[in-house]
């Protein structure tokens, strides 16, 4: 979860954006070093990094389950088509706050996490993840396995699957996205956070027969948001001309 370290409009949000958000005064930071995961806390809220220009994931002090980012508000619009789903399946833990708010707000969904980073694993107490339980599980393993090896499985599958060079080949490949193809429940829902768009959409739409939207992350990255359905084509959020281009570009079947 989150992005490499790239260039501003390449990445997930900036550090100019979180210090709009919060306030400026820092508390404390805790950096072991590149590539490794630390924290950046400030007054307000506490931030995962793996470098010192972008931030992975941020969370509100006085609001732990609230969803800061914009793009991972955009990804939870599944609710929009699936309002209770059974298993919700996750790439990329970073600092929790998709998982947290499905946990919290999905009472009788089962959440199933993949983090192939044991050293953000370990941070998931900072940013008060829940505990494994009989519904919630954190799992330590690479997110292409983790979809090969569960067929069928999940209503929907939400990939945000980052780490400090950007998103891992692994998690790119027209075979990954088969696989998540085969790992949903016919109809399921893909939710894919994306900063490399033309070639990965085309991807999708392979998988997912052309049954593939786009939408913004609504924020000032790069970053599109993919939805893709196994059965009938979901209506995405409305989307920006930006995104509106892309998808005219790309041979794919338009929301209606």
């Amino acid at each position: 979860m989150g992005p490499q370290g790239r260039t501003v409009n390449d990445s997930h949000t900036s550090m100019s954006q979180i210090i709009e958000l919060f306030d400026e005064n820092e508390v404390s930071i805790d950096s072991p070093g590149e590539p490794s995961p630390f924290i950046h806390e400030y007054s307000g809220a506490v931030c995962l990094h793996f470098n010192q220009d972008e931030v992975q994931s941020a969370m509100y002090k006085h609001a732990p389950d609230e969803l800061v980012l914009s793009y991972t508000r955009t990804m939870m619009n599944f609710l929009v088509f699936n309002k209770h789903p059974r298993h919700v399946g996750m790439i990329g833990l970073g600092g929790g706050s998709m998982p947290k708010y499905c946990y919290r707000r999905l009472p009788d969904t089962t959440i199933s996490v993949a983090e192939i980073n044991p050293e953000v694993i370990a941070l998931r107490d900072r940013f008060l993840v829940p505990k494994d339980d009989q519904r919630f599980m954190v799992y330590c393993e690479d997110g292409a396995d983790f979809v090969h090896r569960q067929p069928g499985r999940f209503d929907v599958l939400l990939v945000d699957g980052f780490d400090h060079k950007g998103q891992p080949p692994q998690l790119c490949s027209q075979q990954f996205y088969s696989d998540c193809y085969r790992a949903l429940t016919s109809p399921g829902l893909l939710i894919v956070n994306v900063c490399d768009g033309r070639d990965l959409i085309s991807r999708i739409r392979r998988s997912f027969r052309n049954q593939v939207n786009v939408a913004d992350a609504h924020d000032d990255t790069a970053n599109i948001i993919v939805f893709a359905s196994k059965g009938g084509i979901p209506a995405a959020p409305r989307s920006s001309p930006r995104t509106a281009r892309i998808a005219q570009r790309l041979p794919v079947q338009r929301w209606a």
